[in-house]
């Protein structure tokens, strides 16, 4: 992966990360960083298996991944933000 991927990859995972905060419903309890670290993951992993499934565009950027991507960061924003409920409400 060169740097400009990376760059990109750290670009869209801010914005997927930011787009997941907003479509999943009640406030969630995470910082801006790990909304960020999740969409990065979520972005990642996103291209991967849109790429492992042939519905990706290797060349590009096509909508069904942003699509994969987002709903990969709205479910990992959901377990991160539980998991830090759960961990606070028993101290």
């Amino acid at each position: 992966m060169t740097i400009s991927g990376i760059l990109s990859a750290l670009l869209v995972g801010l914005v997927v990360g930011a787009l997941a905060r907003l479509i999943l419903p009640g406030r969630q309890a995470i910082g801006l960083l790990a909304t960020i670290a999740v969409g990065i993951v979520a972005a990642l992993l996103g291209t991967w298996l849109t790429n492992e499934m042939g519905i990706g565009d290797v060349s590009g950027y096509d909508l069904i991944e942003l699509i994969v991507q987002v709903g990969l960061a709205v479910i990992g924003v959901g377990l991160v933000a539980g998991t830090l409920r759960r961990s606070r409400s028993r101290t």
